[in-house]
């Protein structure tokens, strides 16, 4: 399996881009979104990839961090999604737009993704919810995330409310730093 390639990159096209990785191009599809946030031409980049393997075709796929990468492995375990369908659910929501939609059962959300009708989105969120729900709590299960989560529930917020703000705190920051960002986080809100 190809996990990041770093490299130059040589074109970027509609569709992907061209990495030059040690005189060897490699064509990765991305994104429309992503391919934006990839440099320019001519800079050196890393990309995060997934090796579709296929009878007929070796296809690789490239994201800008690994959590966009894990989230697409993610969607290709659901029955009836193929690449294609999961780069335009990439391409059409983000990564924390389409867990906010499994995890809160909202179907509605999946259907602005072309191919992705009512029927098929709830579908989708009753195979990829259980998913979700195990990769989450690796997440927000270990240490310092677990009591900072402990104690804002104790506080009276809600796990739903949590998950992002939780995801996102430093992973070096003391109990007393992360609590105190995740109550600004929240605060915001």
């Amino acid at each position: 399996m190809i996990g990041v390639l770093r490299g130059t990159i040589l074109s970027r096209g509609t569709d992907g881009i061209v990495l030059d990785v040690g005189g060897v191009g490699f064509e990765i599809a991305v994104t429309p979104r992503d391919l934006g946030r990839f440099a320019e031409s001519g800079v050196a980049t890393t990309v995060h990839t997934h090796l579709h393997v296929r009878e007929d075709a070796l296809d690789l796929y490239g994201f800008v961090d690994q959590a966009d990468r894990d989230l697409f492995r993610l969607l290709l375990g659901a029955s009836g999604v193929g690449p294609k369908l999961a780069m335009a659910m990439m391409g059409s929501l983000r990564g924390d737009e389409i867990r906010r939609a499994v995890m809160s059962e909202d179907a509605a959300a999946l259907t602005v993704v072309s191919g992705i009708g009512s029927r098929s989105a709830q579908k989708l969120i009753l195979e990829l919810r259980p998913r979700m729900v195990g990769a989450e709590a690796d997440v927000m299960g270990s240490g310092t995330r677990a009591q900072v989560r402990d104690a804002l529930e104790g506080l009276g917020y809600a796990a739903t409310e949590l998950r992002e703000v939780i995801a996102s705190l430093p992973e070096e920051a003391s109990v007393e730093e992360s609590l105190r960002l995740a109550l600004q986080e929240l605060g915001k809100r």
